[in-house]
This record gives C-alpha cells, sequence and structure tokens, in this order.
C-alpha cells in the first residue's frame, strides 16, 4: 500500500467540473458537432460516448491540415438494472433509434440498450425522452458503477425476485447523486423541469456524493448477481459478482467474489485480464454494507496515476486476497465469513419457451450480437414492435445480447411465434448452437477503441463455422465464442471457449481454453490472425476436439488439457486433412 503519486489528468478534470457539469451546457449550444477534450470525457457519466464513424470521416471534407474531417456522432447508452423494462419503454427507445439514431437499436452485453449515430443537435432530446420514459443514462458509463446485472429469467419464485429487487437497491444506492444531469438533460432552455430519473439537487440546491466524493471512481466498477446454478451473468468477469447461495426456494447468502475485469492495454505489459476470486460469504442482511465496503475499498485504494492500472483486480493482484480482505473487513467494522463451496455449474441463456410458474410462460428470442434492425431477409425491429404493441408482454434483456419476452398468456403463444415467423425471424430453436452463444462487441466503425471488425466480420464467420460443426458431427456442441474489435474486451473474449480479439487491423489474437462457465482465463492460442484465416485456423482444433476428446468433455475443457504447444503441433501435422 504505497503513497500515492501525481493524479492522473483525468482526476484533475473530475475535480475541477463542479460535479460532472464543467461546459457541456455552454457547448450543447455553440453550433459546434462536437464537444471538446474534457466534456467529451464527461459526457461519458452522463451515459454518452463522442464517437467518429471511420466509414463516413471525409464526407465532410478536410480540415485546414488537409486531412479528412472527423464525422462526429454519439453513442447513447440507457443504464437498465436487470435488464428489466416494459414494452412501451422498449418502443420507444425504437422510435428514438428510428427519429434520431440510425435506424438500429443494440442490446449490450450488461443488460442495456444503446442508440448509435446521434448527432450533437438532437442529444439532449434524446437523453431528455429517455429520461421521459422513467429510464436513464446516468451512470451508463464513466467512473462510477456500470449498469448492475442479475438473472433476468422471469420465474416468479422467491429466489428470482430477490436478486432482481437486490439490482434495483444496488443500482439505486449506487447512483451518483450530482444535480448536473438534471441541470443539463432535464431543464429546457426557458428553465422549467422535465420529470427526473437520474441524477437530482439536495435541499439546499448543494450536490452532495455521500458514496462517490468529488472525484468519483479511479475508474468505472461492474457489479452482477447470479447463481450457482445459473451463471448466465458471467460473474466472475466483473469487478464484484454476488453468488447467490441459494438452499430450496430461499437465498441464504452469498459468495461474494471481487476483482474480475477484460481490459487489456496491448501497449502495456503491465496490464491483464482477470477472473474474480472469492473474497467472503455474507448473508442477506449484510450484503448491502459489504458491497459498499468493497466499493470503497476499490474508491480510496484504486489507481489514480495510472489508469491503465485503475480497475479493482490490479488492488487484489498487488496486495493478494487476504490484505484485501482484512481491508474490506476494516471498512465493514467486523469480520466477514469465508466463502463457501458453492460454485458455480450450471449456465442458461434463457432462449425459447419456458413457463414462469404462475400460468404464464416467457419467450427469449436470440437477437444475434444484439443488433436490432430490420434487413430485407429478416424484419426483426418491425416484429418486435408488432409484438410489443399487441401483447404487450413484459421485457428482459440478457448478458448475451439477447431480448425475452415474459408475462405471455398461454393462448398467446402462437400469436407471438407468427408474428416472428412472417416477418422472417428465426425462432431461436432454429439457430445453431455456435451462433447462439456467440456474441461480439460494436468496434469498428463507431468505437473509437476498436482496431478491427467486430459485429460486422463475426456472423460471416460463424456462416463458415456453422459448415465445420456440420461435417465433424459436432453441430450441437455447446461453447462460447466471443469477438471484440480490441484488447478492451468488452464481449468478455478471456474467459469463454473461443476468444477472437482485435490485434492489428483485420488480424485478430485468438484465445482457447475458457469456458461456458467463465470462471477461468483462456490461453493465447495464435496471435495476429488474419481475418480470413480465423476459420481455418479453429478447424483443425475442431477436429483434434473430436477424434481426442474424453467422455463429457467440453471444448474449453479439452483445449486446457492440451495447452497450447500440443494443440499448435497437433494442428500443424493435420492442416493437409482439413477442408480449407
Amino acid at each position: 500500500m504505497s503513497a500515492p503519486g501525481k493524479p492522473s489528468p483525468v482526476e484533475g478534470l473530475k475535480e475541477q467540473s463542479q460535479f460532472l457539469r464543467g461546459d457541456m451546457s455552454q457547448e450543447l449550444v455553440d453550433g459546434l458537432d462536437h464537444f471538446g477534450k474534457a466534456s467529451e470525457t464527461l459526457l461519458k457519466f452522463h451515459g454518452t460516448y463522442q464517437q467518429d464513424d471511420r466509414d463516413e470521416r471525409g464526407a465532410g471534407g478536410t480540415d485546414e491540415e488537409g486531412k479528412k474531417k472527423k464525422s462526429f456522432i454519439f453513442m447513447v447508452r440507457t443504464k437498465i438494472p436487470g435488464g428489466k423494462l416494459t414494452s412501451q419503454q422498449l418502443l420507444d427507445e425504437l422510435d428514438l433509434c428510428d427519429e434520431v439514431g440510425n435506424t438500429t437499436l443494440r442490446i449490450t452485453s450488461r443488460q442495456g440498450l444503446q442508440l448509435h449515430g446521434v448527432v450533437k443537435s438532437h442529444l439532449k432530446q434524446t437523453i431528455a425522452r429517455i429520461n421521459e420514459t422513467q429510464l436513464t443514462t446516468l451512470g451508463a458509463c464513466g467512473d462510477v458503477n456500470r449498469n448492475v446485472m442479475c438473472c433476468p429469467a422471469p420465474y416468479k419464485s422467491k429466489i428470482y425476485q430477490q436478486t432482481q429487487q437486490l439490482a434495483d437497491q444496488l443500482a439505486a444506492h449506487f447512483a451518483p447523486r450530482t444535480s448536473a444531469y438534471h441541470e443539463v438533460w432535464l431543464t429546457d432552455s426557458a428553465g422549467s423541469e422535465k420529470q427526473l430519473v437520474g441524477g437530482a439537487p439536495d435541499g439546499d440546491g448543494f450536490d452532495v456524493e455521500p458514496i462517490y466524493g468529488k472525484f468519483y471512481m479511479p475508474r468505472k466498477f461492474k457489479m452482477a448477481i447470479g447463481y450457482t446454478f445459473d451463471n448466465c451473468v458471467d460473474l466472475y468477469a466483473n469487478d464484484l459478482g454476488l453468488m447467490a447461495i441459494t438452499r430450496d426456494d430461499e437465498i441464504v447468502g452469498y459468495n461474494l467474489l471481487a476483482g474480475g475485469g477484460m481490459g487489456v492495454t496491448p501497449s502495456a505489459k503491465k496490464t491483464f485480464p482477470a477472473v474474480a476470486k472469492k473474497i467472503c460469504y455474507v448473508t442477506p442482511g449484510q450484503v448491502l454494507k459489504a458491497v459498499e465496503s468493497v466499493f470503497k475499498v476499490q474508491r480510496d485504494y484504486g489507481n489514480r496515476e495510472d489508469r491503465k492500472l485503475a480497475r479493482l483486480k490490479y488492488v487484489i493482484a498487488n496486495w493478494g486476497v487476504p490484505a484485501f480482505r482484512a481491508k474490506v473487513e476494516e471498512y465493514y467494522g467486523g469480520p466477514l465469513a469465508d466463502p463457501l463451496a458453492d460454485d458455480v455449474h450450471g449456465f442458461n441463456d434463457h432462449m425459447g419457451w419456458d413457463q414462469q410458474g404462475d400460468g404464464r410462460w416467457f419467450y427469449g428470442l436470440n437477437v444475434e450480437n444484439g443488433r436490432i434492425k430490420d434487413t430485407a431477409e429478416m424484419r426483426l425491429k418491425t416484429a418486435i414492435r408488432e409484438v410489443c404493441r399487441t401483447l404487450k408482454p413484459s421485457i428482459r434483456l440478457t448478458s448475451h445480447q439477447s431480448l425475452i419476452f415474459g408475462d405471455v398468456n398461454e393462448a398467446d403463444r402462437g400469436r407471438l411465434t407468427q408474428i416472428l415467423r412472417s416477418h422472417g425471424v428465426k425462432l431461436s430453436d432454429e439457430i445453431s448452437t455456435v451462433r447462439r452463444w456467440s456474441m461480439a462487441c460494436v468496434a469498428w466503425p463507431t468505437c473509437g477503441l476498436s482496431i478491427t471488425e467486430s459485429e460486422r466480420a463475426l456472423p460471416g464467420m460463424i456462416d463458415q463455422i456453422e459448415v465445420e460443426l456440420a461435417r465433424l458431427g459436432l453441430a450441437n456442441e455447446k461453447f462460447t465464442i466471443r469477438m471484440t474489435g480490441c484488447p478492451n474486451g468488452c464481449a468478455r473474449p478471456y474467459n469463454c471457449d473461443i476468444g477472437l480479439v482485435g490485434k492489428a487491423r483485420g488480424k485478430y489474437t485468438v484465445f482457447l481454453g475458457g469456458r461456458l462457465l467463465g470462471d477461468r482465463l483462456s490461453f493465447n492460442y495464435k496471435d495476429m490472425v488474419p481475418e480470413e484465416e480465423v476459420v481455418t485456423t479453429l478447424a483443425p482444433v475442431f477436429l483434434y476436439f473430436k477424434q481426442a476428446r474424453e467422455p463429457g468433455e467440453t471444448l474449453g475443457d479439452f483445449c486446457l488439457r492440451k495447452g497450447q504447444a500440443d494443440l499448435a503441433a497437433w494442428a500443424d501435422a493435420h492442416a493437409a486433412t482439413v477442408p480449407s
């Protein structure tokens, strides 16, 4: 626990921002199509990223230096704890994607929604309208607690209702209190106030951040709540995970995990992905105070000098679990119990039909890479609109970027599937296993961190992989493929069976050996693989798996058992036997 050094420039910016105000209000009306550097950082806390559409760069000509002018657009992210919303709220977001976005809506890997292609002149009305639907963008990005994830399945049993209630409680407890959000986005030019969802002044008109203080967190902080028998929220990939320990239909407590995180900076060897460590066991009555204690330890001891090393995983790596737990107990005010032996052993993506337990049903619809749009072949957006307007189901978003229609009456099941089919939408059981368990980040051209393609590249790769798996008789094999356009790892590529991570323009690092349960890291199998060679790189691995797997062994377990050297040697020796 060394003495702190000089804070990074972002820390100074936060301190001087007057609780996230900065100059945003003035810059909103300055006539320019973009914000300055300081506001670009502060905007993230308010739920939006300033981006440059690199496909359109130069469409507006060149600047005084002859460089192509950037095409500025904004991504607006809605924070939705546990992915719970109504049909009307989803319809309102779909209206916005048509009116002010690029006509598509995207489900995120953290159960939120993203609008893309919003221009600066539409930004204020977009955020205000999201708040009018009783949703919020506050804290969807930035150095704060991000969207709290929990299992979205709408089962009407006590344990599911408890975790969903806890997600709402944590989201409210760790939400920023600054009134800047209210002032910038929810007050019109005449000064009248719109209905408020996130961000409010206190009674004296002064900002109070009882948990954050004026510096907020050193970096983003991610929480998730899941079960041992269903780790659909990827508990081990979060800064803090609450693993519900159940006995019958009762949550008796939680194993508290801490220190997960996927982000890596390629130029900084000191950075690394990590899965969370078991820290302690807490009862339902202890959970909020224990979570706050972990949160405050990260707030006070997270690295504020080097943002590359600012996540909680580095605190735990530097201190070790015993010292970290001791500090958490100090903040908690007493000892905490050792974690129980219970661990994750199942993963349900909740796709297809299932009974809720109250006489009604829910249907999980696979949405490839979370992108809701209409094409000539599949009018997914129109189909979802019709379902929401006519059947008015409850809506849940999954951590695999898909959608659940809840509270469907028995008599309406046929109508729901008929609507989907009539719009060319494949039902979840008609989608291949490998596609169903794949996901990708947005990446090129809008994400400023992306090095190469992801969302636009993965579907074509899956087309080829489907053929190879069918040829080998592995079409029903369940394993995860996740792709990201950079090493930042937004689609959680480092703890799955196959991770494809953008390393250079058009080239990827292939990771193997993680698994569906998400509780261990994968290893670097091959680096700098050209996009057109990704499938031919994986094909020998599939063949080796087919021929040498042990009974019941998964692809990730097989790759871990064999190791990088063995897999690579076998692939080189048998490359000629694999069809190109």
